[in-house]
């Protein structure tokens, strides 16, 4: 049988801070029956250690999967960090993460593909092991989204909050890991969801600071119409590659950016809320630390053979769905 890219160990971290929908209340024009009502949010934790980026969380997860996994670091051969905020431009936000967790043997690099980034981290991942050459590969999703946003604008600084997820990927024979996968993008959509200055087209000035261009933007509807539609179909679509039915399905692994847009998916994959992994009421939209995160949480509940179909969408636009069996019982 050929070799499969299977995930071994999950791990996690989440900040201590929560920003409650009642605290947001007190910094913009909100109330909590507005987010709710619209996100499915009620808090989302907020990274506060001074100097902290998203290395920290992503030390933080790794450690814990190795742990679990009863390894060291000087075992991994390959370290992805999928972040939309890396710790500083140029510098590898991953080579940082792989030396501080001892990963001495390893070579590393940054995904950015916005909030899809961690299942595209994923599929590249288990790539490598595909290959037979390399044999424990770690993909990392996180996020400091708190860095990046205005907590002036009402829009957006309801949705996202601060953390990170890991997974382990190993090679397996007997059928268990990712099976399939459809991953796509449409540059004409980043005009609805991007930082509009630091980077090279517009580097950062006096004035872009002064103008408060360097957090996210967000033109709401027309991001949740695209995603909408683009989840639901692609998940569809994976389901239908693989002969998959709803009864098949033990859980979808959806990207937490809104509820609306889960339940849209899990309605056109034919499949009930008890199958559907949620966090975003605690977690808000952790951008790629979203799917780790879901494993992270539900990973007890997981069983050997279970079929996860994970669902994401991002700015640029991207967006793309996974079919993956799960390769281990819950310790």
């Amino acid at each position: 049988m050929a070799v499969k890219a299977a995930i071994t160990s999950v791990g996690g971290y989440i900040p201590e801070y929560r920003l409650t929908n009642q605290i947001l209340e007190t910094m913009v024009d909100t109330t909590d029956e507005w987010i709710t009502s619209r996100t499915g949010i009620k808090e989302r934790r907020i990274l506060k250690e001074e100097g902290a980026g998203t290395s920290f969380m992503g030390i933080k997860a790794v450690e814990e999967l190795l742990t679990k996994r009863g390894i060291e670091g000087s075992e991994i051969d390959l370290l992805i960090c999928s972040t939309t905020t890396p710790d500083m431009p140029v510098a590898s936000t991953a080579a940082y993460i792989a030396t501080k967790i001892g990963a001495t043997n390893a070579f590393s690099f940054d995904l950015q593909s916005a909030c899809s980034g961690f299942l595209y981290g994923l599929v590249t991942g288990s790539q490598f092991i595909e290959t037979g050459k390399y044999k424990k590969v770690v993909v990392v999703g996180g996020d400091k989204m708190s860095s990046i946003i205005d907590y002036t604008d009402r829009t957006t600084c309801v949705i996202f909050g601060d953390g990170a997820g890991a997974v382990l990927l190993e090679p397996n024979e007997e059928g268990y890991g990712l099976q399939d996968s459809i991953l796509k993008s449409d540059g004409a959509g980043r005009e609805f969801l991007y930082i509009k200055s630091g980077g090279s087209m517009r580097p950062p000035s006096h004035e872009t600071v002064e103008n408060r261009e360097h957090f996210v933007h967000q033109e709401g509807q027309q991001v949740f119409k695209f995603a909408v539609n683009n989840m639901a179909e692609v998940s569809a679509r994976i389901m239908d590659r693989n002969n998959l039915r709803s009864d098949d399905i033990a859980y979808l692994v959806p990207h937490q950016a809104n509820k609306r847009i889960i339940d849209a998916t899990a309605n056109r994959m034919g499949i009930g809320p008890e199958k559907v992994m949620l966090n975003i009421h605690r977690y808000g939209n952790t951008t790629n630390g979203t799917l780790p995160l879901c494993l992270w949480d539900y990973e007890k509940n997981l069983r050997k053979g279970d079929n996860l179909v994970f669902s994401a969408f991002g700015g640029g636009f991207t967006w793309g769905s996974a079919y993956l069996v799960w390769a281990y019982d819950p310790s």
